[in-house]
């Protein structure tokens, strides 16, 4: 068995800094073999920098994954050629920068992640996702059974599609991009696990990462404003997905919410991982 851990989208230094430090205690308690993070928001919240990417990976993160704010920092487009462990939307026209897929060796076999882009109230519009993504499980599926996708959109409804899509062909699809974790995990009838959108490492006292004040005067003023990433409480939210790594199929799900700082451990998470143990030991 294999096991994933896949965080939601990581908003500004708050968010970046809380994976860091707990990525270490999370890997060991959840007895994890390959970690995934979707990264598009982790400079300031918008984009993504080489050096954020390089202390990412550092840390333990397998891939990181993005999405619409991709290219918001400059020097984003030279260095994502150079780093394959950083993932755009694989259906970008041919020729832009970077891939959208990774295929990396693991102890437990290969690991397939590709990072895929919605079009529904989603700018840039894209290549039609579900015809790009036909091709691309085709081709990495000759290489492995084992694949993480990680749906990038706004609606509820395309990630659903999209899920429905690639079931039985692909281990998992996690949704991002909305900042608010779902309630609908689950393994679909062909063996791939779902989860809508997995949430964000970032401040929980928050408008999606961001302080409250200036989002609600923008709605109240439709006045243009600045979307400072807001302080406060930390929360890191995504999903454990276990696989077997023979067949690929998705044996259990399950999202998660932690705790930025590991000490005063609530009740909830104290449960969470005694309930998650003894899943795994009594199968």
């Amino acid at each position: 068995m294999l096991t994933i851990l896949f965080l939601g989208d990581i908003v500004g230094e708050p968010g970046r800094s809380a994976v860091i430090s707990r990525l270490p205690e999370l890997k060991e308690r959840y007895r994890v073999d390959f970690i995934i993070v979707n990264g598009e928001n982790a400079a300031g919240g918008r984009g993504i920098t080489g050096k954020i990417t390089i202390d990412l990976l550092r840390s333990g993160v397998s891939v990181i994954t993005t999405g619409d704010h991709i290219w918001d920092q400059k020097e984003i487009s030279a260095f994502i050629e150079t780093e394959p462990r950083l993932l755009r939307p694989i259906n970008y026209p041919e020729g832009a920068p970077g891939h959208g897929s990774i295929v990396l060796q693991t102890t437990k076999g290969k690991v397939g992640v590709i990072n895929v882009q919605c079009r529904t109230f989603m700018l840039p519009i894209l290549e039609n996702p579900f015809r790009v993504m036909q091709a691309a499980v085709e081709k990495m599926r000759t290489e492995t059974s084992v694949i993480v996708v990680d749906v990038h959109g706004e609606t509820t409804s395309e990630k659903i599609a999209l899920g429905r899509f690639l079931d039985g062909k692909v281990s998992a699809v996690l949704g991002t991009h909305t900042h608010v974790q779902t309630a609908d995990e689950q393994i679909f009838p062909g063996g791939t696990a779902f989860l809508c959108d997995a949430g964000m490492c970032g401040p929980v006292n928050s408008i999606i990462g961001r302080a409250v004040e200036p989002i609600m005067h923008r709605f109240i003023s439709n006045l243009p404003a600045q979307f400072p990433v807001a302080t406060g409480e930390v929360r890191l939210r995504g999903a454990l997905v276990e696989i077997d790594e023979t067949t690929g199929r998705a044996l259990r799900i399950r999202r998660i919410d932690e705790a930025a700082a590991s000490s005063g451990e609530s009740q909830s998470e104290a449960t969470l991982e005694n309930e998650y143990k003894n899943e795994r030991e009594n199968g």
